[in-house]
């Protein structure tokens, strides 16, 4: 793409805006010297970049995490089925649209910062800018967590092949973290007056948040792929293949260093935000009639207007009147989507005693019901779990003609994923409680971007890495976590009465390479997948704790609900089974008690379980680059290296 295209592209973005200022001059006549010169120019700017970015799928928020260990769909992930994903020809992630529209802001703006020619306020003059500094962080964060090595590029660069070429180049992965917690940082600096009261803006806050995210998901993807071809020195990284790369050496020296210089990062980001967050209270009981008191934390999820909530760092506000919404309120009456909570997720719940569901003493009344599998367990289970006799809604509205007041047994049966809950539970977590929320795509409550506790979780998992103890900073955030979820906190107890053995047979996070962890860095992971279930970050967290390697040689059956037990009645003879039976609607009992959604017909390709490739940790290269930035001779003329365990053979599967 011409550079001068592009830059048309940018400028038209900026005359979407509602600046009326902006409507005065043709477009016609429009030239970069006359834009961005004025605080207003730079909100519309950032404005623009913001949906771009932060970007949010038609799946409702709240159920991002499926396709892992916690959520499951309808259907299963090819991810699972090694040789099922394939080297692409193009792959529309592999992109920098959005990285040249933040470097064509900073390059235009920051040389007019520095000479003081920007007009406007000059603190909502540096918050702009620093937002762009965020946004481009956050884009990179996205890129790198799929591909690893990345190419950094800061600057809008010349339509020129040999320069284009040269930019090509792949950074290693932990000079891209580096990078984006260098561009955070400054985003902090800049952004240390926020002209937004509500949260519904990029802030200093968030900058922080986001900085503690990066370099605990760095420090720790380092840790535990250290020695492989996935970390820059490791044995066989496809870096040392590529003369501009083979050379290279950590910035501390070595990769523990550069590993305890992430983690110390993520401490100091985190611990400095964590200090300020206020946690919403929960009163622990969910909210059944208009007159009942009011629960903070449930509806911290499920409100119009977040702003009154402290915890919610960042969020997006919707407008009905503007015609952007969304379906979480159609979604969280009914089907979730087809997205279901496993049998693992809900097994890791403790006891409110602080005791895991099999600990003698633990008063677990065993899940024969989703009645009695909730009984005495942590309050964000009691709330957040759907279970049939509940009032969906307490405000009636005729509007939402698609509301289901009451909530029924589970529907399991079905290809409909507006109603069918593919493993008998289905999360709350969300679900609007006015009528008025339940129409197709009209539903208008705020979404949280980012949630304060994460901090305080950051900081528990970062310092117990860093250091193997806790120090009283992690005491006093996990028992403040601990004591709003109603579960004894006394974590010592919990960590005293786990076995692992027993844990791995529910949750991945029970794993890191292959070996089980202890119990105490378990528990931080259980508290973490506990507080932030369904908000987009197990997939992140797997990935970085490499907690899928144990099923390539023991692969992971995903279940539900006990629908071979008591609540078998619920569906009578609609419970049929049979691998060759074209009308089985369930697992056959004879495979297990729990119903296995992905196991209901031979022609299913993860009858045996879900299966892992080492290749899968990372998306590979598109074939297409590779060609454009070789010199048509050979593949190998290309700067950019193949992912581990991938080919440059368009439709290949994972080598391993």
């Amino acid at each position: 793409m011409k550079k001068t295209y592009i830059l048309i592209i940018c400028l038209a973005c900026i005359f979407s805006s509602c600046n009326k200022s902006l409507d005065l001059i043709p477009t016609s006549q429009v030239s970069p010297e006359k834009y961005l010169i004025d605080e207003a120019h730079l909100q519309t700017y950032a404005n623009n970049l913001y949906p771009n970015i932060i970007t949010f799928t038609p799946t409702p928020e709240l159920l991002r995490d499926r396709d892992t260990d916690v959520q499951a769909y309808m259907s299963y992930s090819n991810k699972y089925v090694p040789g099922e994903q394939k080297v692409a020809q193009t792959n529309g992630d592999w992109k920098f649209k959005n990285i040249y529209d933040c470097n064509y802001f900073l390059e235009t703006v920051m040389p007019r910062y520095e000479a003081g020619t920007l007009t406007g306020d000059a603190n909502n003059v540096k918050h702009f800018i620093g937002e762009v500094y965020f946004l481009r962080a956050y884009e990179y964060f996205t890129k790198y967590q799929k591909f690893g090595d990345f190419p950094i590029i800061t600057e809008v660069l010349p339509d020129e092949q040999e320069a284009l070429v040269e930019a090509s180049k792949r950074a290693p992965r932990n000079e891209v973290a580096r990078f984006i917690i260098s561009d955070l940082d400054k985003a902090i600096e800049l952004m240390a007056t926020n002209p937004d009261s509500r949260h519904t803006r990029i802030s200093k806050e968030a900058a922080l948040l986001l900085k503690s995210r990066v370099a605990l998901y760095e420090g720790t993807f380092l840790k535990y792929f250290k020695g492989t071809a996935f970390v820059p020195k490791g044995n066989g990284w496809p870096g040392d293949t590529k003369e501009y790369s083979k050379s290279y050496a950590y910035p501390g020296g070595s990769i523990d260093n550069e590993i305890n210089w992430f983690l110390d990062q993520a401490i100091a980001a985190a611990g400095e935000l964590a200090e300020k967050i206020e946690l919403t209270e929960n009163t622990g009981t969910l909210q059944q009639t208009a007159s009942d008191p009011a629960n903070p934390y449930y509806d911290l999820f499920a409100s119009v207007d977040l702003s009154s909530f402290p915890e919610a760092v960042l969020w997006r506000e919707y407008s009905r009147a503007l015609s952007v919404t969304h379906d979480m309120g159609v979604f969280g009456q009914r089907g979730n989507c087809g997205v279901g909570v496993t049998r693992g997720m809900v097994n890791s719940f403790l006891m409110s005693n602080g005791l895991p569901i099999y600990a003698a003493g633990s008063g677990y009344k065993g899940d024969d019901y989703i009645s009695t599998v909730k009984e005495g367990r942590d309050n964000r289970m009691v709330i957040f779990l759907k279970e049939p006799g509940q009032r969906n809604f307490i405000y009636a509205n005729p509007i939402g003609n698609q509301a289901v007041e009451i909530e029924p047994r589970p529907a399991i049966f079905g290809s409909d994923y507006s109603v069918v809950y593919p493993t008998g539970y289905a999360i709350r977590k969300g679900n609007p409680l006015d009528q008025e929320q339940d129409v197709t795509q009209k539903a208008y409550t705020g979404l949280i971007v980012f949630r304060g506790v994460e901090a305080m979780l950051n900081y528990i998992e970062a310092y117990y890495e860093r250091f193997g103890n806790l120090d009283s900073n992690a005491d006093k955030y996990w028992k403040k976590i601990r004591s709003r979820a109603g579960v004894d906190t006394d974590y010592e107890k919990t960590i005293a009465a786990t076995e692992m053995e027993k844990e791995a047979l529910d949750s991945w996070g029970a794993y890191s390479a292959g070996a089980l962890v202890d119990p105490t860095l378990y528990n931080i992971r259980r508290e973490r997948a506990c507080e932030l279930l369904g908000e987009g970050l197990r997939p992140m967290d797997l990935q970085r704790w490499r907690s899928y390697d144990q099923m390539k040689t023991t692969p992971y059956h995903i279940e539900g609900f006990k629908v071979w037990g008591p609540m078998k009645e619920w569906y009578g003879d609609n419970l049929v089974y049979g691998l060759d039976n074209d009308k089985a609607t369930v697992s056959s009992p004879e495979l297990s008690l729990y119903i296995r959604p992905y196991e209901r017909v031979g022609t299913s390709l993860v009858l045996e379980g879900y299966k892992w490739a080492m290749a899968h940790y990372l998306t590979p290269i598109p074939v297409q680059e590779v060609i454009l930035t070789s010199d048509g001779s050979d593949l190998a003329s290309s700067p950019l290296y193949q992912n581990p365990y991938w080919s440059l053979n368009v439709g290949d599967g994972a080598i391993e």
